[in-house]
């Protein structure tokens, strides 16, 4: 069983929702498109960003949902096209890694321990990586059961301590191997995989040319697996 402690956190910041949530109103549309628990961001907190910013209605899954937010006061349908541009509404990046609102959510793990690496060592599952110098790496939680692809395999990178780390290895089912080149983390300390205002903000982007599939469905999935926090 995996425990709470070993799952990353999808830590959601009131702030980026209610600037990102008023960007995305005020560049054009009426519906916000909610489904999927707003893409892993919750549908009730998503809801009323977009409605305090002036959207008619948000685009949610179910008949039961839009009776659970008739009674916050919030407007939903089942049925409809959403207008309101999701990537602003998410700070979601595009192709190239722009923003052009903060993101709302970032994806994060923790260091569960250090280990020095000789070189010839190799890690994971199939020694896809040995290490070519001595180094020190890290164990992160994360792994592609959280949406972390295992295609991103030797492939992206984490932030740790402002940062760039390359994963190394196979991506297992719920953690991960990350270089520290060198240096050294903190048993604790954050990793963080996308999001926030550092170096993995657009990250997304890169995933999506990596594995395949959209940012819409990368941040999605991720979130939805996550444990969620909020952040001001």
């Amino acid at each position: 069983m995996v425990t709470s402690s070993a799952v990353p956190r999808g830590v959601i910041s009131r702030s980026a929702l209610t600037s990102a949530a008023a960007a995305a109103v005020a560049a054009g549309g009426s519906i916000a498109d909610l489904r999927r628990d707003a893409w892993g961001h919750g549908v009730l907190s998503v809801a009323h960003a977009v409605q305090i910013a002036g959207a008619d209605a948000v685009l949610v899954d179910t008949p039961a949902q839009v009776e659970a937010l008739r009674l916050e006061g919030l407007d939903a349908v089942v049925e409809a096209t959403a207008d309101i541009d999701a990537r602003l509404l998410y700070g979601l990046p595009d192709a190239s890694g722009a923003l052009t609102t903060d993101p709302v959510l970032r994806l994060v793990g923790r260091v569960m321990s250090t280990k020095r690496l000789k070189p010839g060592d190799a890690v994971s599952y199939g020694y896809t990586f040995r290490a070519q110098t001595a180094t020190r790496v890290a164990l992160v939680t994360g792994g592609y059961a959280q949406g972390i692809v295992r295609s991103l395999s030797n492939r992206a990178s984490v932030e740790i301590d402002g940062s760039l780390h390359p994963i190394i290895g196979r991506v297992a089912m719920d953690v991960c191997v990350v270089d520290l080149d060198g240096g050294d983390a903190e048993i604790g300390a954050e990793a963080t995989y996308f999001g926030g205002r550092g170096p993995v903000s657009g990250a997304l982007a890169q995933w999506a040319s990596i594995t395949g599939l959209t940012v819409a469905e990368l941040v999605a999935v991720a979130a939805t697996h996550a444990v969620r926090e909020w952040e001001p």
